[in-house]
C-alpha cells in the first residue's frame, strides 16, 4: 500500500504535515473533528505518543480512529513506555491495523510529564528503534530470527533539532538516523530560520532525505512565553512576542508569523510539519495565508 505521504516524498513534492494529540479520556471525537478539517490540505496527520510524558490514548488506537475515518495518520512511537517486546507487538498490531507511516522517538523523560513516579524504560533510542524498524520490514525480529507471518513496510521518519549548539550532535544524529533508515525527518519548532538554512546546507545536504520544519502556531504571547519556559530547546525570540504583545488580535497576529514562517521554509527545504495545539483548526488558515496546497487528484491511500 503506498500512502499519500510516502508518494508525495518519493515524488520530491513540498510535504505538509501537521499534529493532533489524541484524546485523554475514551471519546476521541473532537480529534477527529479537527484532523478531518485537514483532510485534502496535508499529506498526513501525526499523532502524538506521550508528548511531554503525559498521558493521552494510544498513538496506534487514535490513529486507526483517524484512517476508518479516511485521514491519513502518521503514528508515533516513543521508546520511553515499552521494552523491546513491546515495541515489535506494537509495530506489528499497528501495520495489522493499516498503518503505515510512523515517527521514530526516543520519548521525553516521564519527570517531565502528569505521571512522575512512573518507571521509564528506554529499552532502545530512536536510532536502535529505527534499526528494529528495517529489521522488521526485511522480515525479522530483534534477534534477526525470521518473522514467519510475514514481513512489514513501515515507512518510518524521525525527529531534528536544527537549533542545538552542538553541530557535531547535530550531524552525527541524522547521519546515524538516515543509516538506520529514516525516510524523511520533521524538525522541532523552528525559530531561527538563519541556523535552519544553514543546517540544510551543512548537514541536510549530504544526505538525500527530506527535511520538515516544524511550524508552531502561537496564540499569544503568554502562550509564546510559557512555551520558551516549559519546552525543552525552545528560542522564540523577543522580536516574536513583541509581535504578539503589541497585536490588537495575538491569534491572528499568530496565523501571520506562521503563514510567514511557512513561506520562509518554502525557500529552504523539502517541507513543513505544522503544530497548533488545541487549534488545529487554524491549520487551513495559515496554509491559505502562505500561498501553499497539496496535489489533491489522488486518493489519500491506494493499494
Amino acid at each position: 500500500m503506498t500512502t499519500c505521504l510516502r508518494r508525495a516524498i518519493e515524488n520530491q513534492e513540498f510535504v505538509i504535515t501537521a499534529e493532533v494529540a489524541p484524546p485523554k479520556g475514551g471519546n476521541p471525537q473532537h480529534m477527529v473533528d479537527m484532523a478531518s478539517l485537514l483532510k485534502e490540505k496535508v499529506h498526513g496527520v501525526n499523532v502524538t505518543d506521550g508528548s511531554r510524558a503525559v498521558m493521552r490514548m494510544s498513538s496506534i488506537a487514535a490513529s486507526t480512529v483517524l484512517l476508518q475515518n479516511g485521514i491519513e495518520p502518521i503514528f508515533q512511537m516513543a521508546c520511553r513506555d515499552r521494552n523491546v517486546i513491546g515495541l515489535q507487538a506494537d509495530l506489528m498490531g499497528a501495520y495489522a491495523l493499516g498503518l503505515r507511516n510512523m515517527l521514530a522517538l526516543t520519548g521525553d523523560p516521564v519527570k517531565a510529564g502528569d505521571h512522575p513516579k512512573a518507571r521509564p524504560v528506554f529499552d532502545l533510542e530512536s536510532v536502535r528503534l529505527l534499526k528494529l524498524i528495517t529489521k522488521l520490514n526485511g522480515g525479522k525480529d530483534f534477534n534477526d530470527k525470521k518473522l514467519p507471518d510475514g514481513a512489514l513496510d513501515l515507512f518510518a521518519g524521525a525527529a531534528v533539532d536544527p537549533q542545538l549548539k552542538s553541530w557535531y550532535s547535530i550531524e552525527s544524529r541524522f547521519a546515524k538516523k538516515v543509516e538506520s533508515g529514516a525516510r524523511f525527518f520533521q524538525s522541532q519548532m523552528i525559530t531561527d530560520f538563519i541556523r535552519l538554512e544553514e543546517f540544510m546546507s551543512r548537514v541536510a545536504s549530504q544526505h538525500n532525505v527530506p527535511v520538515l520544519a516544524g511550524i508552531f502556531l502561537l496564540k499569544s504571547a503568554k502562550n509564546a512565553k510559557f512555551i520558551n519556559r516549559c519546552v525543552p530547546g525552545a528560542q522564540i525570540p523577543d522580536s516574536i512576542i513583541e509581535r504578539l504583545e503589541y497585536a490588537d488580535q495575538p491569534l491572528e497576529e499568530g496565523i501571520k508569523i506562521a503563514a510567514e514562517q511557512v513561506k520562509i521554509a518554502k525557500d529552504l527545504c523539502q517541507g513543513v510539519h505544522l503544530m497548533a495545539v488545541k487549534r488545529e483548526d487554524l491549520i487551513p488558515k495559515v496554509l491559505e495565508l502562505a500561498e501553499i496546497s497539496i496535489k489533491t487528484d489522488k486518493p489519500v491511500l491506494v493499494s
